[in-house]
C-alpha cells in the first residue's frame, strides 16, 4: 500500500548534526558519559564525511547522513537483516515498507547487525542510565531498550501510528503527507531530508528521486542509493549534481 522512504539532499546538507541530536531526543536513544568509543555508542542516524580527495584549493567536502536504509531486498520483503534473524524480532512491514525492530522479541545474537551491509544496526552493550531530570524529556512513545538487543532507526515509526489515530478520529481512512513526517527530516534546518510515501507520484520524495515503482531505481540523473549493486533495494535516495559524490 505504501512505501515510506527519504530523499537526501547531499549538496544541502552541511554537516550540522541536528538530525543526529533529534533522532537521539525523539527515540529515547541511551549514551553514554565518553562517547569517543564509537564501536560501543549508539547512533541510529550517523553523518560520514567525504572529500574529493584533491588537495587546497580544489578541496571538496560532502556530509552524508546515514540512517537504517530500510531494504526491501531484491523480493520484496526479503531484507539482509530480516533473512537472518532467527527470532523474527526484525519484520518488513509490507503495509508500510518499514523494516522494524522489536526488542522484547531479541535475545542479541546480532545476525543482523554482520548482514547489514550499512553498519545501521547497535547492540546495546549497557542498560542505559540517564542523569538526574533528563529522563522527564523521554518520549512516552518510544519504549527504552535494555541491553543486550540491536536497535535501529524505525522512520519513528509511532509518528505514524499517532497520524493513524489521529485520522481515525476524524473520520479519514488516509493520512496527508505532512501528517507523518521523522524528527530527522522536521529538524534539518537546511532542508536536506524530504520524507514521505514513495508510492505516491504526489508526494515530494516520488518527485525528486523519480523512483520506477517496479524496480525502485531512480529517474532522476543525478539521485542514487548506497552500494545500489547489492540489490538490497533501499528507501533512502540520495541526491547530488557532483559527479564525484555519486561516485563515492
Amino acid at each position: 500500500a505504501h512505501k515510506f522512504g527519504m530523499v537526501i539532499d547531499l549538496d544541502k546538507c552541511t554537516g550540522c548534526g541536528s538530525c543526529m541530536v533529534a533522532c537521539m531526543q525523539e527515540n529515547n536513544v541511551p549514551f553514554k558519559e565518553d562517547e569517543s568509543n564509537k564501536l560501543v555508542s549508539i547512533t541510529w542516524m550517523r553523518v560520514y564525511q567525504l572529500s574529493n580527495g584533491k588537495p587546497f584549493p580544489d578541496t571538496e567536502i560532502c556530509y552524508l547522513p546515514r540512517p537504517c536504509q530500510h531494504c526491501a531486498g531484491q523480493h520484496e520483503g526479503h531484507s539482509p537483516c530480516v533473512s537472518v534473524c532467527p527470532a523474527t524480532a526484525t519484520d518488513y512491514d509490507s503495509h508500510t515498507g518499514i523494516v522494524s525492530q522489536i526488542y522484547t522479541r531479541c535475545f542479541g545474537c546480532r545476525y543482523c547487525m554482520g548482514a547489514c551491509p550499512y553498519h545501521a544496526r547497535h547492540f546495546n552493550w549497557w542498560d542505559p542510565v540517564w542523569p538526574s531530570g533528563l529522563e522527564k524529556s523521554l518520549n512516552p512513545d518510544v519504549s527504552n531498550r535494555m541491553r543486550g538487543i540491536v536497535e535501529k532507526c524505525s522512520f519513528c515509526f509511532h509518528r505514524y501510528q499517532r497520524a493513524m489515530e489521529r485520522a481515525h478520529a476524524e473520520g479519514r481512512r488516509t493520512i496527508d503527507e505532512h501528517d507523518y513526517q521523522t524528527s530527522c527530516t522536521l529538524a534539518c534546518p537546511a532542508g536536506a531530508i524530504t520524507f514521505g510515501d514513495l508510492n505516491n507520484t504526489e508526494h515530494d520524495v516520488y518527485k525528486l528521486a523519480k523512483p520506477d515503482l517496479a524496480t525502485g531505481r531512480p529517474h532522476n540523473p543525478n539521485a542514487f542509493r548506497l552500494l545500489e549493486e547489492l540489490g538490497t533495494n533501499t528507501k533512502v535516495y540520495y541526491i547530488s549534481s557532483r559527479e564525484w559524490v555519486r561516485k563515492a
